[in-house]
């Protein structure tokens, strides 16, 4: 019969297994004489029927120092009360079943009392050892089943190789769902194998390996497992359904258990590219910042995410980060590094097929990713944590070739000037300093000009480029159509700089001539309004004023003509006096300025 143990409260759970133990135990016309304490269950129980079936309960009753011992201690028993139940009931003859999910418990405590057949013929081991190869392992889903039972019943259940039978027979069968699938849908074995624990299942899939399975089949498999444990963290591909909760109590068990499972499944991953959805690894990063998991994790993961950045969108990489007082911001730390290992690669692989960043020679990918970039810049920049410094160090990680056009550039500039309204002058020219205003479209030049927030040297920089396309005969809708490359920005850039310093030259030389002519009219009406003293001396004199007034401007203009600053008619001439036809300006001689 059984009594009750010392805490009534457990002893209420196990009230039902108790209660059906005293009907088959008062069958018995002998009084019990034997207390087994399991946990803190008690059952009262019969010697003699326990010692015919098990080997170590006689042991201990025959090396007992107390000639007649009347209270076992089975604490440690594999299964607990419920296993134990079953095998006194086998000792005992009542009938009992056999199923997948209690046929490793049992077996573990058949092993543990020593309950085989060298001890007894056709005893509890041998019954559940032939339950195992015959029904339990004859399935996929019978074998997953077993396997995670074992989980409670270890180190003794790996010991007796219960574990190791269970996954081998588990990676066999899944690859040969993998390889030629006889259900729908083909992968129902991986939703098979999301109850086991991730121990157990890293073991399956390393088994998998072993026998050869194509890794698009693993990574299928660990795709579907990392969704259905992490479906609070990772609810879907696209990693919008992230939960962040309680992120104070970065210690609880949960978070930890949560942690561990995050690292052990990036361990897993293949190192085949391609294999996983860009979203599903953006989405394990966001886990692994949020349960802040080791340095390795996230690198392991970040590089992962470098190789395939062609194809990452904005919102992949937005990644959420955490204060210590729960404030949310943006891990951008992370997508630096991401950014940057990219770049690196491309470089590596330009200057092995014999490109060249600094002459605009870019991939493809690169312009891709380039654009992306910028976008994620416009996306960052309303957030006030950000600092020119970050901004810019994003912006400058993907080279100026890389961009044939800073239209997006120049959008998240704006953006990021108009959430920061209190930055001043030298800030402002600080944040478009990564922006080429030379590289701009017309509709982005057309509204820096008009852009108050701009520093006054980028609109100058927009206003004057127009100007230059407007007199050497470029069409809007050419420009519109035209992409500037970095050769001809930086002509023009030079252009720029010359063209300025000629124009203040040009305005001085305007000055000295109006001065010229005022000077040559005062001596002409002095001349005019002096009496001339005879016919021929005023002949003389009149002959003598217009050739000396004919050498004069001869030799002003000459002199002046070799500073004309303008040629063939590509600057505006209109305005000059027209007393001054004579002067050469058909074909000044340009003057050469370095560019600081």
């Amino acid at each position: 019969m059984a009594t009750e143990g010392k805490n009534p409260i457990n002893m209420n759970s196990m009230s039902s297994s108790l209660q059906r133990t005293g009907q088959w135990v008062f069958s018995q016309d002998i009084p019990t004489d034997v207390v087994v304490e399991v946990g803190e269950a008690n059952f009262s129980l019969h010697k003699f029927m326990l010692v015919a079936k098990s080997n170590y309960i006689r042991k201990l009753i025959m090396e007992s120092k107390d000639s007649d011992v009347t209270r076992i201690d089975l604490s440690d028993m594999p299964g607990g009360p419920e296993i134990f139940e079953k095998a006194a009931k086998f000792c005992y003859g009542v009938n009992f079943e056999i199923t997948v999910q209690n046929v490793a418990a049992l077996h573990c405590a058949a092993e543990f009392l020593q309950m085989t057949d060298k001890y007894c013929n056709n005893n509890l081991a041998g019954r559940t050892q032939d339950f195992l190869s015959q029904v339990a392992l004859s399935s996929l889903s019978g074998a997953i089943v077993v396997l995670k039972s074992c989980e409670i019943l270890l180190p003794i259940s790996r010991d007796l190789g219960i574990v190791r039978r269970c996954v081998d027979v588990v990676a066999a069968k899944a690859c040969n769902e993998a390889m030629f699938p006889c259900r729908t849908p083909p992968n129902w074995w991986t939703e098979e194998l999301c109850i086991l624990d991730v121990g157990f299942f890293a073991d399956v899939v390393a088994s998998m390996k072993q026998r050869g399975v194509k890794p698009s089949s693993l990574a299928s498999a660990i795709i579907t497992y990392t969704e259905k444990s992490l479906r609070d963290l990772v609810r879907d591909h696209s990693g919008r359904g992230v939960k962040f909760s309680d992120t104070g109590d970065n210690d609880s068990d949960e978070r930890s258990l949560q942690r561990d499972l995050v690292e052990s499944i990036v361990s897993l991953l293949p190192s085949d590219k391609g294999l996983f959805p860009i979203n599903f690894l953006c989405s394990l990063l966001r886990c692994a910042v949020f349960l802040d998991t080791s340095l390795t994790c996230k690198n392991e993961l970040e590089k992962r995410i470098s190789v395939v950045l062609e194809h990452v969108s904005v919102d992949d990489l937005l990644i959420p980060s955490f204060t210590y007082d729960g404030e949310r911001l943006l891990d951008l730390d992370s997508v630096r590094r991401i950014i940057s290992s990219f770049v690196e690669k491309e470089k590596n692989v330009g200057v092995f097929n014999g490109g060249d960043f600094n002459r605009g020679l870019c991939s493809v990918t690169l312009q891709r990713v380039a654009k992306t970039v910028d976008s994620y810049l416009a996306e960052i920049a309303t957030y006030g944590e950000l600092t020119i410094s970050k901004f810019n160090a994003i912006a400058n990680l993907v080279p100026k070739s890389a961009r044939k056009s800073d239209d997006d550039l120049y959008r998240a500039i704006d953006i990021f000037l108009k959430a920061h309204p209190n930055l001043d002058e030298i800030e402002r020219e600080k944040v478009c300093s990564s922006m080429d205003p030379l590289k701009l479209s017309y509709d982005a030049r057309l509204h820096a000009s008009q852009n108050k927030r701009l520093p006054v040297n980028i609109v100058l920089h927009a206003l004057y480029y127009d100007q230059l396309k407007l007199r050497s005969g470029v069409e809007e809708q050419e420009e519109r159509a035209v992409v500037v490359n970095l050769p001809e920005a930086l002509k023009t850039r030079s252009q720029l700089q010359a063209d300025t310093t000629l124009a203040k030259e040009n305005e001085a030389l305007r000055s000295e001539l109006m001065k010229m002519k005022m000077y040559v009219s005062d001596m002409q009406k002095n001349k005019n309004g002096a009496g001339a003293s005879s016919s021929n001396s005023t002949s003389l004199v009149s002959n003598n004023n217009k050739k000396s007034k004919h050498n004069f401007f001869s030799s002003v203009s000459k002199k002046l003509g070799k500073l004309n600053p303008f040629r063939h008619g590509s600057k505006d001439t209109s305005n000059l006096d027209e007393d001054l036809a004579g002067v050469d300006i058909t074909k000044p001689r340009r003057r050469r300025f370095s560019i600081s």
